[in-house]
């Protein structure tokens, strides 16, 4: 008899007073000591940042010829020396992405459009197109900046909308140098097609306390052997044996500075 009455007092009490919700043994949420918070926040928090898309090249220091292309839907579409980076041969010429890139002379010029080129050879014949100059007289590239910068040097990678500033051959310079310790002080890389330029100067180094020498100088010579055509180790090389206790001759370029107007003869 109780028990009847009891289960007829159970089936009176509103439904809604079973707050399960709130339950531990709910059967309508699952909790775990790991459980992420609801979805309910601020756009933009909890997403990761989409990488900008990059033109990168093999290194960094020294520069390569090869550009690869980064950030397309396709993958990786630039070519290093007319070989992809997996060791395929190179896509047909309309099948590549169209990238457009903005540039101007260092020392002043109007600005161009390059575009179609795959290594460092082919940067520079873009640049002497645009500007009516022979390729070989662009020594090196800077990124968005036209100071001769460089921890800007174009050749670790290069943004889309990266501008690109070409440092063109200035006046040429003729320095005869006593080697009076093993180390001269220099940091040499070079462009990835021919020349090799001075990229750091160690301070109270034997070349530091030769004013005319500075960063961005392109080595043409020691002691009247040409250095064009060669990779920076070879320069270094041929720096570092050279005996002590002598002098010798160094042939500089330096970048054309500003206000100078370019002769091509």
């Amino acid at each position: 008899m109780r028990i009847g009455l009891l289960c007829k007092w159970l089936e009176s009490k509103p439904r809604t007073s079973r707050n399960f919700a709130n339950s531990r043994f709910s059967p309508l949420v699952r909790t775990t000591e790991h459980q992420e918070k609801p979805l309910n926040m601020p756009l933009g928090l909890g997403r990761r940042k989409k990488a900008s898309p990059l033109v990168e090249n093999e290194e960094a220091e020294p520069i390569r010829a090869g550009l690869n292309v980064d950030g397309l839907d396709s993958g990786r579409v630039g070519i290093a020396e007319g070989v992809t980076q997996e060791g395929l041969p190179p896509p047909p010429t309309n099948l590549r992405p169209r990238l457009i890139f903005h540039t101007q002379l260092a020392h002043g010029s109007p600005t161009g459009r390059i575009e179609g080129f795959s290594n460092v050879r082919e940067l520079y014949s873009k640049i002497g197109e645009a500007f009516g100059i022979p390729p070989a007289e662009v020594m090196f590239c800077t990124l968005n900046t036209h100071k001769v910068d460089m921890d800007k040097l174009l050749g670790g990678q290069i943004g889309l909308e990266d501008f690109i500033f070409a440092h063109v051959k200035g006046q040429r310079k003729e320095v005869e140098v006593f080697k009076g310790e093993d180390a001269l002080g220099l940091t040499i890389t070079d462009n990835g097609a021919g020349y090799a330029f001075i990229k750091r100067i160690r301070e109270g180094s034997i070349i530091h306390q030769i004013q005319i020498i500075n960063v961005g100088d392109m080595i043409e010579s020691i002691n009247g052997q040409t250095l064009i055509g060669c990779r920076h180790y070879e320069v270094a090389k041929m720096l570092k044996e050279l005996p002590r206790g002598k002098n010798f001759v160094l042939k500089l370029v330096e970048p054309l500075k500003a206000f100078v107007c370019v002769c091509v003869c």
